[in-house]
This record gives C-alpha cells, sequence and structure tokens, in this order.
C-alpha cells in the first residue's frame, strides 16, 4: 500500500481535502506518547493508497508537538510520498514550508488549494510555471468544489520514493550553498542520503533536538561549528537569519515568477467581512452577538428539544421502564436492582440526558472554526490581550477548551515564554468545557427556563477571568514580564463544509459518549454504594449514608456561598474527577435522571441565586483530575501544580461568595452581613491586585532558574 502524507499551514484546507479524499474510511487517534489528533484513511477510488493527515504546522522546526510529530514522522522513513497542501491566496508565507519539505528527500507533490478563491479575487498562478521553479509537481484545486484533489493524489502515488535522485532542491546564494556541501561532506554516512541537505541546514541553523538525535563526534561537531562562524562573518548576520533569509529570497523569486502580475489591487469578499468583524469597535459587540446565538442555539432552543426528549421520555420512562421489566422477568436481588435503577440509569442517564445539547454546540463551534471565524476572534483578543501585557497565543489554548481542557492545557506548548504559559495553563480551565456544560444545561434548565443570557453569562464570565487573572498574574514578580509575540494567519471566508461540520460534531459527542461509559459509570456505581450505605455497610436512606456523612463535614464550607446542603458539596467534590460527575451525582442523590423530576427536587432546595453561585464555583474551580494531570506534567513542577489548583479553587469561592452575598442585599433586599463586608473587603483585594503597577521583573539568576529559564 501507498502511503501518503498530507501536510501544510493550518487553515490551508487539508483536513477538508482530507475528509474528500477518505470520506469514512478514517481512523482516529493519537499519535504515541502525545495528545495530538492522528487521523488516517484509505481513499476512495484507491483502496491501495493509504492518507495520512499530518497536524497543520508552519514550519519543520520543532517548537510545538504539532511539528514535532510531523517532522519525526516524515524522517522516519513512514511515507512513500508527500501531498503538500499549498494556499493559493497565501503563496509566499506556505511555500516556507514547502521548501523544507523538498528538503527532506521524499517526493513532494504541491495541492494548490483555494485556487476557486483566488480566481474569484482577479488573480491567478502558473502551475506550470511554479513547478518549473520548485522542481515538483503542481496541481490546482479546491477542497470545497472538489476538482483536482483526484488528479493530485494519483500524481502524488506515482512520485513515489524510486525518483528520489531526481529531486531537485531549492538552491540558495552560492556562499551558503558551499557551507551546506561542506557539512553534508562531513556528515557522510551519519545521516540517510536522501535527507542529508534537511539535517545540514538543521544543524547550521543550530536545531538541538537534531544535534541530540545524530549523535555526531566532537571531530564533526567542532568542524561544523567552523563552518558556520566563517559564514556567519561573510553573511555578517547569525545561523538561522542566513537561513530564513535565503528561504525567502528564494520563494520570492518564484512567487515573482508564477504568479500573475496585476497592479490593480481590489478588495476581496474577506477583507470587506473583515472591515466590520475585526473593527475595534464592534469586534466585540459581534462576538458577544454571536456567543450568544451560539448557547442559544444549543441550550434553549435546538439543544433543548432533543435533551428534553432524552431526558423526559428516553432516560425518564423508557429506558428505567425497560430494565425494571427486564429486571424484574429475572428476579434480581434489592440491592442490585437499587444500583441498576437509582445508580446507573439515573446517574449516567443524567450525563446523557444533555449529549444532544453538546452536539449541537460542538456543530455551531464547528461552522465558526470552517468558515474562518475563530481566527479573527484570536486576532482580536490578542489586540485586547496585548494592552494588558498578555499574549494573544493565549487565546488559542482557551478556544481549544471550550472542548476540553487537557488539549487546552498541551496547547500552552506553542507559547515561547515560559511566564506567559504558566498563566495560560492556571487560567485556560475557566472556560466552560464540554463537561460543564451539562452542569450550565441543567442550572439554566431548572432555575432559569426563560432566561437566554445565564448559559451565555458563563462563557463572558469564564472569559473575563481569564482577562482580569492574566493581568493580576501579569503583576507579579514571578510572571512578569514582556508578553511572547503572536502571529496568525486570517485565511479567507468560505461557506462550512456540512459533512466536516457534522463529523466534528460527532466526534466530540461521541468523546462524551465514552467517558460516560467508562469514567461516569464507575464513578456512578461508587457514588450508589456510598448513597446507599452507612458505616457498618447496613443500607439505609440516603440521608444516614457514608456519602451524607462526608459531606455534612464539609457542606458549612459552602455555606457563605449559598449551597450549604450536603448534596451540593459532594456534587461539586465529585466533580474533581469528572464534571459530568456534577449533573450524574444529583441524579442518584435525588433518585430521577429526568429533567422535569431533577429540577423539581433542586427548586426544592435551593434559591436561584444560589444555584448559579454553585454554577459559577463549578466553572472556575479546579478541573477534573485528568486536566489536572496534564497541569502537572506541563508544570513539570509539583509547587506551580499546587499553585494552579489552590489559584483556581480560591478564586472560584471568592466569586461565588461575592455573586452570592450581593445577590442577597441587591436582589433579595436582605440586610448586609458579616460575609456581605468580607465580600465587599475580597472585592476590593482583587481590584488591588488588578489595578495595582506592575512589580519589578526579577532577572537575577536564581529567580530565573526557579522559572526554568536560561538567559545569557
Amino acid at each position: 500500500m501507498t502511503e501518503i502524507a498530507l501536510i501544510g499551514n493550518p487553515n490551508s484546507g487539508k483536513t477538508s481535502l482530507f475528509n474528500l479524499l477518505t470520506g469514512t474510511n478514517q481512523r482516529v487517534g493519537n499519535w504515541p506518547g502525545v495528545t495530538v489528533e492522528r487521523k488516517s484513511g484509505t481513499v476512495k477510488k484507491d483502496k491501495t493508497i493509504q492518507a495520512q493527515d499530518l497536524p497543520g504546522i508552519y514550519s519543520m522546526s520543532p517548537y510545538t508537538p504539532e511539528e514535532k510529530v510531523a517532522r519525526d514522522y516524515l524522517l522516519g522513513n513512514h511515507a512513500d510520498s508527500i501531498l503538500n497542501v499549498v494556499d493559493a491566496t497565501n503563496l509566499e508565507r506556505n511555500l516556507y514550508l514547502t521548501t523544507q519539505l523538498i528538503e527532506t528527500g521524499i517526493p513532494v507533490t504541491l495541492a494548490l488549494n483555494m485556487s476557486d478563491v483566488l480566481k474569484q479575487a482577479g488573480k491567478s498562478i502558473s502551475t506550470s510555471k511554479l513547478s518549473y521553479q520548485l522542481g515538483i509537481p503542481v496541481v490546482a484545486t479546491s477542497a470545497v468544489k472538489g476538482f483536482g484533489v483526484d488528479k493530485a493524489v494519483k500524481i502524488a502515488a506515482q512520485t513515489t520514493k524510486e525518483s528520489v535522485s531526481q529531486i531537485q532542491y531549492p538552491l540558495y546564494d552560492d556562499k551558503f550553498e558551499a557551507a551546506l556541501a561542506e557539512i553534508i561532506e562531513i556528515l557522510g554516512n551519519s545521516v540517510p542520503q536522501r535527507s542529508a541537505r534537511f539535517y545540514a541546514i538543521k544543524l547550521f541553523e543550530g536545531d538541538v533536538l537534531v544535534e541530540e538525535d545524530l549523535n555526531l563526534s566532537d571531530f564533526q561537531k567542532a568542524e561544523i561549528k567552523d563552518i558556520i562562524t566563517i559564514t556567519e562573518e561573510i553573511f555578517t548576520e547569525d545561523a538561522e537569519s542566513i537561513v530564513i533569509n535565503q528561504r525567502y529570497d528564494f520563494i520570492e523569486r518564484v512567487a515573482k515568477m508564477a504568479q500573475s502580475q496585476d497592479s490593480d489591487f481590489k478588495l476581496t469578499l474577506s477583507d470587506k467581512i473583515d472591515r466590520l468583524v475585526t473593527n475595534r469597535i464592534l469586534a466585540m459587540p459581534i462576538f458577544a452577538l454571536v456567543m450568544f446565538l451560539v448557547y442559544f442555539l444549543s441550550i434553549q432552543t435546538v439543544g433543548t428539544m432533543w435533551t428534553d426528549w432524552v431526558n423526559e421520555v428516553l432516560f425518564g420512562e423508557l429506558v428505567p421502564g425497560w430494565v425494571q421489566a427486564g429486571l424484574d422477568y429475572l428476579q434480581v436481588a434489592d440491592w442490585l436492582e437499587s444500583l441498576i435503577i437509582d445508580g446507573i440509569v439515573a446517574g449516567v442517564g443524567a450525563v446523557l440526558g444533555f449529549l444532544p445539547q453538546i452536539f449541537v454546540l460542538f456543530v455551531c463551534l464547528g461552522i465558526l472554526e470552517d468558515i474562518g471565524y475563530m481566527s479573527r476572534i484570536a486576532f482580536v483578543m490578542d489586540r485586547i490581550f496585548r494592552r494588558f501585557g498578555l499574549s494573544g497565543k493565549s487565546f488559542i489554548p482557551m478556544l481549544i477548551a471550550t472542548g476540553c481542557g487537557v488539549p487546552a492545557i498541551m496547547a500552552s506548548r506553542t507559547i515561547e515564554n515560559e511566564r506567559d504559559r504558566r498563566i495560560t495553563i492556571m487560567t485556560s480551565t475557566f472556560m466552560p468545557c464540554s463537561a460543564k456544560l451539562e452542569i450550565i444545561a441543567l442550572i439554566a434548565g431548572a432555575f432559569f427556563p426563560d432566561n437566554p443570557f445565564v448559559a451565555p453569562s458563563t462563557y463572558f464570565l469564564g472569559l473575563l477571568a481569564i482577562v482580569l487573572s492574566g493581568i493580576a498574574l501579569k503583576k507579579t514578580r514571578v510572571l512578569g514580564g514582556y508578553a511572547s509575540p503572536f502571529i496568525m494567519e486570517l485565511p479567507s471566508y468560505h461557506l462550512p463544509k456540512i459533512m466536516t461540520v457534522l463529523r466534528y460534531g460527532f466526534t466530540k459527542a461521541l468523546s462524551f459518549m465514552k467517558r460516560a461509559g467508562t469514567i461516569i459509570f464507575s464513578l456512578t456505581v461508587m457514588i450508589w454504594f456510598l448513597s446507599s450505605y452507612n458505616m457498618s455497610f447496613e443500607a439505609v436512606e440516603t440521608d444516614q449514608s457514608i456519602l451524607a456523612s462526608l459531606g455534612q463535614s464539609v457542606a458549612w464550607i459552602f455555606q457563605p456561598l449559598g449551597f450549604g446542603n450536603w448534596k451540593a458539596a459532594v456534587a461539586a467534590f465529585t466533580g474533581l474527577a469528572a464534571k459530568e460527575t456534577v449533573v450524574a451525582t444529583f441524579g442518584i442523590l435525588y433518585h430521577d435522571s429526568s429533567q422535569t423530576g431533577l429540577a423539581q427536587a433542586l427548586l426544592g432546595d435551593y434559591s436561584a441565586l444560589a444555584a448559579y453561585s454553585f454554577l459559577v464555583f463549578n466553572l472556575l474551580c479546579a478541573p477534573c483530575f485528568a486536566a489536572i494531570g496534564a497541569i502537572k506534567r506541563e508544570m513539570n513542577d509539583l509547587k506551580w501544580t499546587l499553585a494552579a489548583i489552590v489559584f483556581q479553587t480560591g478564586l472560584a469561592y471568592v466569586v461565588s461568595l461575592m455573586i452570592y452575598q450581593f445577590g442577597l442585599v441587591l436582589l433579595y433586599g436582605q440586610q448586609v452581613s458579616l460575609w456581605t463586608l468580607v465580600a465587599l473587603a475580597l472585592l476590593f483585594t482583587l481590584g488591588y491586585f488588578i489595578m495595582r503597577k506592575p512589580r519589578q521583573v526579577e532577572e537575577d539568576v536564581i529567580s530565573l532558574e526557579t522559572l526554568g529559564m536560561v538567559q545569557e
């Protein structure tokens, strides 16, 4: 079977092209050892070709997990051929990766994607001239309209390793070429002959990971270092700048010859839309309106219609009835019947009941991502973040966090500045993930059924918590300093591909169901046992159970927050295992998985203000165990991990306290109490940390070593 690697810049249309090629013949998983998504599949029209969808990257310099995955895969001799997907509307920037791919020695075919968009803009690229300049086949394609894709794959399959000797590498300045030739000669048999040029350039620019992988002798290292030093003196530039400038000089010559020389500048449709959606005044109101509509559709209208049926009919009547009938027929023991009906069905059913809302939410987010709008939001947020000394790169993990906190924390690796990275890790999980969406849907549906602003408010509250926390943390001595630079491509707008969006929604829903069938299932069994037996392991009422005893011992902690009920306290603690467990715990403790029954039970125990306080606490407090584990791996320091957990939980407690105590006075007309004064004092304290002048950043060796940074 011929294996073709699909690779390109983010937003080049690579994944759309992959989905078009493979359809349902694809498998999704993670690359070994990393949480970077892996997709592979057989081509629909030729079962002898396997396509591998590599992560979207900008270069082969392994600064991020995605770039390292792509580089290791290609250099590991896995691919027979490379299909490089290039955005035709951003040719120069996309060709930077192309030059590196050609240098790997693997045959490359270039798919000039979005050619239809380029044509609509009144521009053109000569594929024959581009092919001649690069020395590789070039095919004009459009993943959206489907033309040229089959031709590109067919050519890529024909251009395999057997044609390595015919590869034409990009040619640079003679002096630089002389230096590369000498390094290749020094390397000898230390590297595969076909990728010797790639390794030579990487060693020239000082790629540490390549140096570690090759295990060169001291003599080879010294010789290469001398060549680099001499070349730097000739060019009067550092080695990395020489490589970058040589690449772009080559790319400029190639693009100038291949592109149409049209002097008339025309605003494209994307440019006209961007004038509105990235406007300094209108950008944020438009973003607020868009996210309001997303939550309105998923929580209040479209998603709710299906959720009501799943909760009330499927898990409220049908499933319990079927299970009860089956258990009666089998004449199972009472304890087993209670476990299945009151534990598993009530717990897991309460969680799965909100699956339609999660599906609709991710379909909406998938549409925004596919049309190119989310890239604009990252650009807009960078403009806001930078005013407060934060990095716009931090917003990418925040976008990812709307799906799950674990990959969001992992995505912080793309932030070079260690201090900005730690701030991002400590704050990105404030965003409502798919697990927290269950809590949002439950509280909004039970206590605020006619208020469309409650659910969206959690998204903006999480965003506000991130911004204000970032400002405060950036002003501390150990986390202060300059923000790392942020560069992001703004792809052209295009209509979303329905199948791509639906597949995205189904993938997220399936992932959610897997958690319900594994983690949530296990936890519901444990919660049922603890809520059904006392310390002597005797069957008792829920209020006399082990769980009740444990809950009552800690419930006083949440009394000032309005939910001092032991059941809410237990639910908050079980949420540390998995946030969905909060809903499952309520379903078990109140013995009802139907939305109406559970809502009525909750209304009897909590006020609307207390419920919103509970919602906010679970939104901002420490994330689930899986996310905490990710924090530990990324921080690589137990003290920093504990600091992050304490900071998140402490902030959640303070914000919930202020919401509840101020709400009692302002909304319920109660008298000012001691806790009201405490909340007021905390408000002024938070204000001080946000408004104060930044502390002088420590630049001494000790503090830099503490942060794991190296500075000459």
